[in-house]
């Protein structure tokens, strides 16, 4: 599918790619001045990669089978979802696969990296994961259901992080899951009930 030349979010890719890894820059500078302890790769590179790729395809089949179960979710996400193909739709393939590449590595090495490892210094990982996956759920507000969405990822990401000891597993995770829904989004518009073309000259409601 195409994806369109037409900025409809009206965000360059540039400062796109920019404040998606300014996140990772934020997350590294946490890290390196708190020395908070980070575990890379625990199984080794390869397994990292590959159970990372699995957790996200996982994870991704079964949040599109729970919502298409009626009632589970306090609203649906279909506004939501017109918005983020409004705005994924005006850029590239290119900028949305390193738009993704950057927010796994980036938000990873904020939230599970710094917020995640902080607190694991502090308190039990139970707890250090619940209140990194709130604050990345917060961090992601749309909606109080896109927030629940949110912070369910984060609960598997922050999970995952602590039984793998790979902060590279749960980047692959979280990038490859963000390509995924974004080529499933654009591809097949109507199962997220979006309308091609929709909002694309609305005004903002005051």
């Amino acid at each position: 599918m195409a994806l369109g030349n037409r900025r409809k979010s009206g965000i360059s890719s540039n400062a796109a790619l920019m404040f998606q890894g300014g996140i990772g820059v934020l997350g590294l500078i946490a890290i390196l001045v708190f020395g908070i302890p980070v575990q890379l790769s625990g199984p080794g590179l390869l397994p990292s990669v590959f159970y990372g790729m699995l957790g996200a395809v996982g994870t991704y089949a079964l949040l599109l089978v729970l919502s298409r179960i009626p009632g589970l979710f306090p609203d649906n996400l279909e506004r939501q979802m017109q918005g983020l193909y409004n705005f994924a739709s005006g850029y590239s393939p290119a900028v949305l696969i390193l738009l993704s590449l950057l927010a796994g590595a980036g938000e990873e090495l904020l939230f599970r990296g710094a917020v995640q490892g902080w607190l694991m210094e502090y308190t039990s990982p139970s707890a250090a994961v619940l209140t990194a996956s709130v604050l990345f759920g917060l961090v992601h507000y749309v909606s109080f259901t896109y927030f629940l969405v949110a912070t369910g990822l984060g609960l598997v990401l922050g999970g995952a992080y602590v039984l793998s000891e790979s902060l590279l597993l749960v980047m692959v995770w979280h990038a490859v899951y963000d390509m995924i829904a974004l080529f499933c989004l654009l591809r097949f518009p109507r199962w997220f009930g979006v309308r091609e073309g929709r909002g694309e000259h609305t005004e903002p409601q005051e």
